[in-house]
């Protein structure tokens, strides 16, 4: 076997190790601002969600685990997967008019924990 398919088996192993997969098959994932949108569209998008959208963005609040970094983006995403974890399961969606996206990778940091419900 050359070194190259060794290389794709071992990469292929280790995402099936760092993923979670719930015992039904299907993946975890969580909601984050999508990384090529521009902050003043993440900002329109967090204002919604913590406001009229109805997720819980006390803890992106000054000296809450999860306002630092102190960034639209890291509070975006914080408040995006607040929403779309509250309300997947009632039609919400992790859309936010483009300005997110879901991923499979936990995006929790530090004492920052963002929620996953199945």
């Amino acid at each position: 076997m050359s070194a190259t398919g060794l290389l794709q088996i071992l990469l292929a192993l280790l995402l099936v190790v760092i993923i979670p997969q719930k015992s039904d098959g299907q993946f975890e994932q969580w909601c984050v601002a999508d990384e090529q949108t521009p902050d003043d569209e993440l900002q329109v998008a967090l204002d919604w969600a913590c406001g009229r959208g109805g997720a819980d963005c006390s803890k992106i609040q000054v000296n809450q685990p999860c306002y630092f970094p102190n960034t639209v983006r890291d509070h975006a995403s914080y408040a995006f997967n607040n929403y779309y974890q509250k309300f997947k399961h009632k039609g919400g969606t992790c859309y936010f008019n483009g300005a997110s996206m879901t991923t499979e990778l936990d995006p929790s940091h530090n004492s920052c924990r963002y929620e996953f419900i199945p």
